[in-house]
């Protein structure tokens, strides 16, 4: 079996499961946050049942509308403070977390070898460390809280192996655009994404949680990585007990509906362009494209790595006339750490807005919304017409480099072509 059915048969109490067949699975964990989980409170309200399954495994967080920005959404927290409170659950409130998928994994919530379901589709980022993760519904997750299982159809596996080493200023963010590009936007549908080969073997966590993240970007059920000494120096300190990483690994004669190979070597910078994830490009095709806003963050390209590196991009050059820069750390832990090593100072000083954190313009909340006509590049998951405000404006995702080599120009700009300059 690959890492994936060996997760979901143990999981279900079984020694094989194939694909197609479907399991009743034990979940590990579960997690909602504010937009959500009011929908799943009220739901699991209907059901009758009076207590979470078991709630040390259950964790509510309040990252999409924070700080609120309407009355509505004041209620809405309302109501996951008093739920949270009612049920005794684990709880981060503003100021106390931020992004849910990067607050996860920080606060030892992320175990390999474990299924992981959240009320939001980019819950597949867990599979950065081993863990089957995916998303569901609201109604699915009060399901969940009540009992504490789901039915889940085991996916075929698409192996994707990677070689080769990056060039400077060329990114995981790249490679997930460049595969996402290839296998187009339904070419996973309901499949599992499994990253291999020495690339990934080489990558940071950050590299894979962005890998992993975007999985659903192509219709993937599940991103995931083999958990290796890697994952193992990320979450010492943050999970109490890690299994055997040794029995989860795909086994040599395992079956996978598709493979893919890709080599990084000569990877240039890459863009997906408007308005979908799939119409992606390199950077040396897209020509002069001006923008209004360049935004760094989201639960894809939040972390400490991507601030270093935009910050190594950035420093010492100013923010372009007419362009908006937003930095947002993915959550305190990172937004701290960036302040200790002076990369808030390098963006502020360079002319770029650092706002708490949280999801902010990813999902066209209260911050940094685009009129129309405006063209935003972003470092975040999802360029939809009218994910980011007006349906009117264009979004671009790219790098966090390449984000802030366009934050300086004013237009879509190669990192490499401005650390040259």
């Amino acid at each position: 079996m690959n890492i994936t059915e060996k997760i979901l048969a143990k999981a279900a109490g079984k020694k094989v499961v194939q694909p197609g067949e479907i399991v009743d699975a034990n979940v590990d964990m579960i997690m909602v946050h504010d937009l959500t989980g009011p929908l799943a409170v009220e739901a699991f309200n209907k059901i009758g049942i009076q207590k979470v399954w078991d709630n040390q495994k259950a964790v509510v967080i309040l990252d999409h509308q924070v700080p609120a920005e309407s009355v509505k959404a004041a209620e809405l927290h309302k109501t996951m403070r008093q739920f949270a409170k009612d049920q005794n659950l684990r709880f981060y409130d503003v100021g106390r977390g931020g992004v849910c998928h990067q607050v996860m994994p920080e606060k030892g919530h992320v175990v390999p070898g474990t299924v992981i379901v959240g009320a939001d589709s980019h819950t597949c980022t867990y599979g950065a460390f081993g863990a089957f993760a995916t998303g569901i519904g609201s109604t699915e997750a009060a399901a969940v809280m009540a009992t504490g299982k789901i039915w889940i159809k085991v996916p075929e596996a698409i192996k994707i192996t990677v070689n080769g080493e990056f060039q400077k200023f060329v990114t995981p963010k790249d490679l997930i655009l460049a595969i996402i590009g290839r296998l187009t936007v339904d070419g996973a549908t309901y499949k599992s994404a499994e990253f291999t080969g020495p690339t990934i073997k080489n990558m940071s966590i950050a590299g894979r949680m962005t890998m992993c993240n975007m999985a659903v970007e192509m219709g993937a059920k599940n991103g995931i990585v083999e958990p290796d000494e890697t994952t193992r120096k990320f979450l010492e300190g943050r999970v109490n007990a890690l299994p055997n990483f040794e029995a989860l690994k795909s086994d040599k004669d395992a079956v996978f509906g598709r493979t893919e190979e890709f080599d990084v070597s000569k990877m240039e910078p890459q863009v997906a362009c408007p308005s979908q994830v799939d119409n992606v490009k390199p950077i040396s095709e897209i020509g002069d494209m001006p923008i209004e806003q360049a935004f760094i963050g989201s639960c894809t390209n939040g972390r400490l790595e991507d601030l270093r590196l935009a910050a190594q991009v950035i420093k010492g050059k100013h923010v372009k006339d007419g362009v908006r820069a937003l930095v947002i750390p993915a959550s305190q832990e990172v937004y701290t750490q960036a302040l200790k090593e002076g990369l808030l100072e390098i963006f502020t000083e360079a002319g770029a807005l650092v706002c708490g954190s949280a999801c902010g313009p990813c999902l066209g909340g209260h911050i940094g919304l685009l009129a129309a006509g405006e063209t935003c590049v972003s470092s975040s998951n999802r360029n939809f017409i009218g994910r980011m405000g007006s349906p009117q404006a264009n979004v671009f995702l790219a790098s966090p480099a390449t984000v802030a080599a366009s934050a300086i120009t004013g237009k879509i700009t190669d990192p490499r072509k401005v650390q040259k300059a």
